[in-house]
């Protein structure tokens, strides 16, 4: 079961396309080999983090569950109620485990040990996950173009900064600094 583990994060790291394809993949432990990949992938950035800046690893174990299920979430709208094609028939789990697993090369942030190799790392990681999110949405989806994958990834990514954005900016009112006159 570690061997298969294993396996899904070296294809999801090559950007293997065939990971998506096999339904051996995507069995029963699937969902949770996903879900382990996202808490290491969240714990990961806290690592790299805090050769920085001091940040709470469980929080960014929790954040980066919130954060697959919006992916997820936004992936299958989009991708499969919004603007599916002809074949584009799938559940949401599917969505969801693909999701995770594309998330893999995250884990290389545990090299990020120095503050010189935080940045540098963190946006090789984050270009690494967006490339792999275009594979497994037009292979989980059946997808004809891979414009279409990207274009379905990115509106998922621009609601999500937006959203992040409004997050934020939310909350700038509670800061004390706003208090300041």
């Amino acid at each position: 079961m570690f061997g298969e583990f294993l396996n899904i994060i070296f294809k999801s790291i090559k950007l293997d396309r065939s990971l998506y394809k096999d339904n051996k993949n995507f069995g029963e432990a699937a969902i949770y080999f996903a879900g382990l990949i996202m808490i290491l992938d969240g714990v990961a950035g806290a690592v790299a983090a805090n050769t920085v800046v001091k940040t709470a690893i469980g929080v960014s174990g929790l954040t980066a569950i919130i954060t697959w299920f919006v992916w997820a979430i936004l992936i299958y709208v989009i991708g499969v109620k919004l603007f599916p094609d002809k074949d584009t028939k799938i559940p949401f789990k599917k969505v969801l485990t693909a999701v995770g697993f594309a998330h893999a090369p995250g884990l290389i942030r545990f090299f990020a040990v120095t503050p010189e190799l935080m940045i540098p790392i963190i946006f090789l990681t984050q270009f690494w996950i967006f490339a792999g999110l275009i594979i497994s949405t037009k292979q989980i989806l059946n997808l004809k173009s891979n414009m279409k994958s990207f274009g379905i990834v990115f509106l998922s990514f621009l609601i999500i900064v937006f959203l992040s954005i409004s997050f934020v900016m939310s909350r700038m009112d509670a800061m004390p600094i706003s208090q300041v006159s």
